[in-house]
Formats: C-alpha cells, sequence, structure tokens
C-alpha cells in the first residue's frame, strides 16, 4: 500500500506507492508485512496523483522504529478507487416532453395560472383569518 517517509509529532508519514491507484479510508487499520497492526490512517494529503497519508500509532510502537521506505500494508476492502474523487461526467440530455403532456391540473384552476376573480394575485390576503370558503 504504502511507504515510510519519516516520523511527524509521534506519527508515521507514508507515501501511497506508485503502482497503487487506490485511497484508503480513514481509520482503516495499518500493517506490517508480518501482519502486525501498528496503527490506523489518521489524515489523507496532497493530490489525487501523488496521495500521501498518516498513521497513528498504537500503544508501544515508536514511531522511530520505521526506517525510510519501510512497506505498510492495508486490507483490499480499505480502500476506495480513485474515481470516487473524481467529477463525474455528464450524461446524455433526455428530451423533455412538449406540450401540456406532464402538467397536472391543479385543484380549482385549469393548467392555466390562477384564478380569475377580482381579488388577490399582488400580495398575500390582509389579515389572520382561517383560509377557509364563506362568509
Amino acid at each position: 500500500m504504502g511507504a515510510f517517509l519519516h516520523p511527524c509529532e509521534g506519527e508515521l508519514v507514508c507515501s501511497r506507492l506508485p503502482s497503487q491507484s487506490k485511497i484508503p479510508y480513514f481509520n482503516a487499520p495499518i500493517f506490517l508485512e508480518n501482519k502486525t497492526q501498528i496503527g490506523k490512517v489518521d489524515e489523507i494529503l496532497g493530490p489525487l496523483n501523488e496521495v500521501f497519508f498518516t498513521v497513528k500509532l498504537q500503544d508501544g510502537v515508536p514511531a522511530t522504529s520505521f526506517k525510510a521506505n519501510d512497506k505498510v500494508y492495508i486490507a483490499p476492502d480499505k480502500l476506495l478507487p480513485l474515481d470516487r474523487f473524481l467529477p463525474k461526467p455528464k450524461g446524455a440530455k433526455v428530451e423533455k416532453p412538449l406540450g401540456r403532456q406532464g402538467m397536472v391540473a391543479k385543484r380549482g384552476g385549469g393548467g392555466r395560472g390562477g384564478a380569475r376573480g377580482g381579488f388577490g394575485g399582488r400580495g398575500g390576503a390582509r389579515g389572520g383569518g382561517f383560509g377557509g370558503r364563506g362568509g
């Protein structure tokens, strides 16, 4: 998955190997070659073509015990594909139906706008009221 670069504030700074095209999950467990867990992914840094990540080490694992280019490993199910971070291409444009197709008649009015009474139209009703019909 990655190679150790240097320690920083008790954590490991690692780079993704060029052969790897996936991005690690946050908090994904990180292992040595012998499958001992050394910590978890803490931060992910850098551009998509040159990803770095930091590893928060478990208690009892000192950051100074690693040498430059030591390999670190991650479970394959804890990796995200690179295209998840890229913008999606626009799909083919779907033609919308023309004319009155798809218009839904509103209650009390045809498909042509508001009511034809003498009131309303500009602004809302004044006063409280209950909006009911009649007197």
